[in-house]
């Protein structure tokens, strides 16, 4: 019998190279599409077959059928979108719409990489950005293409990913990876007011289990896959040891974001790395 195949959408991303590396261990026969707008050809994996373009013209650009799609590939960025909204729209409505099409016609499952802003403040983060409403709006329409055409679907949702290969500078940066290059250039730690928003930060290697395990087992929604660890910027900030430079608050910021992992736990996963260790490891090395 023929390997599977497996389509990973982002997957020379941070989180996309993470899973391809891992399905190919796993004897998978993996390909990726990436517009390589956060990817990057040097998160590129031995055994992947790479496909270049928008995940909006998958239908033309995949040209077989694979076994499962891991839809990771959308523009993930809560206070950029408000600058960034076309490139939101773009990656994240007509795209989904295009991969739920595709993987409709294919007879295959798709996991759904959705975003824990929907959750966050109550339930009010779901409108507080471009970007938080692209994604739970997507949330709903693979949950419908499950009702109205019988497709397959899980969806899965990240806490505050952390971890080698991490965007450590410019716009997109992700707060460890900043914290991280901060240190390592002696430039002060800018944390955004007033600095008690909670976050549960969440090991790549953790993820890469959960979204494993949630694609070969899971059905339906609230798969989080997070750290039961909360921690504010604040503490985080102070666990790196550095100078602490307060900056204004900005819109789309939220508060809380409750981890909803019952499910995932049931499947048999848990977090098993912790970001005091990850730091630690990291002054060790000496930020590199």
């Amino acid at each position: 019998m023929s390997n599977k195949k497996v389509l990973v959408t982002g997957g020379a991303g941070f989180v996309g190279s993470h899973l391809c590396e891992r399905l190919v261990t796993m004897g998978y026969d993996v390909y990726s599409l990436d517009n390589y707008f956060t990817g990057s050809e040097a998160n590129h994996v031995a055994g992947v077959t790479y496909i270049r373009g928008e995940t909006k013209n998958i239908g033309t650009l995949v040209n077989f059928v694979p076994d499962m799609v891991y839809h990771l590939g959308e523009y993930s960025r809560v206070e950029q979108s408000f600058d960034d909204i076309e490139k939101v729209w773009a990656y994240n409505k007509e795209g989904i719409f295009a991969v739920l099409e595709f993987v409709r016609k294919a007879g295959c499952k798709i996991l759904y990489a959705g975003s824990s802003t929907k959750f966050g403040d109550g339930g009010l983060g779901r409108s507080a950005s471009p970007y938080a409403w692209t994604k739970a709006t997507n949330t709903e329409l693979v949950m419908n293409y499950g009702n109205w055409f019988n497709v397959p679907y899980a969806i899965t949702y990240f806490y505050n990913v952390y971890g080698e290969r991490e965007i450590q500078t410019g716009k997109y940066a992700t707060l460890i990876a900043l914290f991280k290059e901060k240190m390592r250039n002696n430039e002060p730690l800018t944390v955004v007011s007033p600095g008690a928003q909670k976050r549960n930060f969440t090991h790549i290697d953790d993820i890469i289990d959960g979204l494993v395990l949630v694609g070969e087992n899971g059905y339906g929604d609230e798969f989080g896959i997070g750290s039961e660890e909360g921690f504010s910027i604040l503490e985080v900030a102070k666990m790196f040891n550095g100078h602490i430079e307060m900056l204004p608050e900005r819109k789309g910021n939220r508060m809380t974001a409750d981890v909803m992992a019952d499910k995932t736990k049931a499947l048999g996963w848990s977090a098993k790395r912790t970001l005091a260790s990850y730091i630690e490891n990291l002054r060790l090395k000496s930020w590199k």
